[in-house]
């Protein structure tokens, strides 16, 4: 899952013309035109990295004369102090660029850091980490590949990748059973058939029960409790994938793991986690360049 260069490009070339990278006052006063000059990426704190690619691309659009190396990638762990990326050229596009290119590595490594807090709060239990639309607008493809990177997986992507029925579709449907068969309907119609999983969610054991009998793909417990939680798994088939959310943290992620559900469902790993501390320093520029 990943974005098609053209809109990464437009992304990055957006957060360029956001900065106005190309009139750095700073930069064009107190850096001669021509310096050439060195810099570090470097990590300062302990976490996972994501969004390498989409630095890389940073710098090659402001001037595609820097020269970029990365010595750690999407998906590698990192230890303070440990050398993300050596980069040389004009100096002038280095510190242009800079904020730009960390926004995007810092932000999407807390991400990818968060969600590995979860997974391994939940090794060996054979439940997995996934993540919700709570996402920043114009980042979620970006957002949800940082979660695959901190080895989370994605849930639906859009309203288009699947049906997630919420209360709200319940009222409007008149009961469990009725929005269940209208999201089949509408899937067979559409010639969509299996490809577009239906979902419950559910507040209650009542709600449960109605859910099973309709038999969705996956039963979603809303803000229960891991004993409810329990409860509900022994209500629930193994034919139907049953996930948790809501309320759900770092300390209490393995309590609901053990219940025997397939998959915990976490928003906070995209909407509510601090970035990465990872900084740019420059130096002076190496032999030959």
């Amino acid at each position: 899952m990943t974005l098609h260069e053209n809109q990464t490009d437009d992304l990055i070339r957006r957060a360029l013309a956001e900065d106005v990278a190309g009139c750095d006052l700073t930069a064009k006063a107190t850096i001669a035109g021509g310096q050439q000059g060195s810099a570090n990426i470097t990590a300062k704190a302990a976490g996972v990295l994501s969004g390498i690619a989409l630095a890389d691309r940073v710098f090659a659009l402001l001037d595609d004369t820097v020269i970029r190396q990365w010595h750690l990638g999407d998906g590698d762990a990192a230890q303070p102090g440990d050398r993300i990326a050596t980069l040389s050229g004009p100096l002038r596009s280095l510190l242009s660029a800079e904020r730009t290119a960390l926004n995007f590595i810092q932000h999407l490594s807390g991400i990818a850091s968060a969600t590995r807090e979860f997974v391994q709060a939940v090794a060996g239990t054979g439940c997995a980490v996934v993540d919700t639309r709570k996402t920043t607008p114009g980042l979620r493809y970006l957002e949800k590949q940082a979660v695959l990177h901190g080895g989370g997986l994605n849930h639906r992507m859009d309203l288009a990748s699947g049906m997630l029925i919420k209360e709200n579709h319940i009222a409007g449907a008149g009961s469990i059973a009725a929005a269940v068969s209208r999201c089949r309907a509408l899937a067979q119609a559409e010639g969509c058939g299996s490809d577009v999983w239906v979902e419950v969610e559910c507040e209650n054991m009542d709600e449960v029960l109605q859910a099973v009998a309709a038999a969705p793909d996956i039963i979603l417990l809303d803000n229960m409790t891991p004993d409810e939680t329990r409860e509900a798994r022994k209500l629930v088939p193994d034919s139907i994938v049953l996930e948790s959310s809501g309320n759900i943290t770092l300390s209490n992620a393995r309590d609901y793991a053990v219940t025997g559900v397939n998959r915990i469902a976490i928003g906070a790993i995209t909407h509510s986690t601090s970035a990465l501390d990872i900084s740019m320093r420059v130096g002076a520029a190496p032999d030959g360049v």
